[in-house]
């Protein structure tokens, strides 16, 4: 017997995989004339949700600047899955990839509160200097910060997993 959790308006759950977890309720300027969600808002949720992560792990966006820094979006993607309306409880799941040189990349995750995957994507970011716009290494400190909370989200995968073969 699958029990659901209860859960309070706004509460942030976990989703296997991902090491962060926003929420967001659509507002009625999110939608459009035919009362879904507009598909520009799901980008704002990613950013809602890659601001949040890097404050929770990395002291936030603004110390990344105060440092001399921008983390410029690239490249986005959305896939719409399902429709979101005015008043919709949406977990926005994120996590930090594929950290290399100058660049890096954020996946996320959509999810209603009645557990429906609404939308999946990314962003592609690069980090450069502030004053020259020209590409630098991600910051030392911002790497560690985001590979521990990246490794100890795998760890807790594998662990959770050999919990459950043994």
């Amino acid at each position: 017997m699958h029990v659901k959790p209860v859960l309070r308006p706004c509460e942030t759950r976990r989703v296997e995989g991902y090491t962060f977890s926003t929420t967001v309720r659509v507002r009625f300027a999110d939608t459009d004339a035919q009362g879904i969600a507009h598909n520009a808002s799901y980008l704002v949720w990613f950013e809602v949700a890659r601001v949040e992560y890097l404050r929770e792990h990395a002291g936030g966006y603004q110390a990344l600047r105060d440092r001399g820094f921008e983390a410029l979006v690239l490249e986005s993607f959305c896939r719409y899955l399902v429709p979101t309306r005015f008043d919709d409880v949406l977990h926005v799941h994120a996590r930090c990839v594929d950290l290399r040189g100058a660049r890096f990349r954020f996946e996320y995750l959509i999810v209603r509160d009645d557990d429906a995957i609404v939308a999946d994507g990314w962003t592609q970011h690069a980090c450069v200097d502030a004053g020259t716009l020209r590409p630098t290494r991600v910051p030392d400190w911002l790497g560690a910060a985001i590979r521990s909370v990246e490794s100890s989200s795998a760890s807790s995968s594998q662990s959770s997993s050999s919990r459950l073969s043994s």
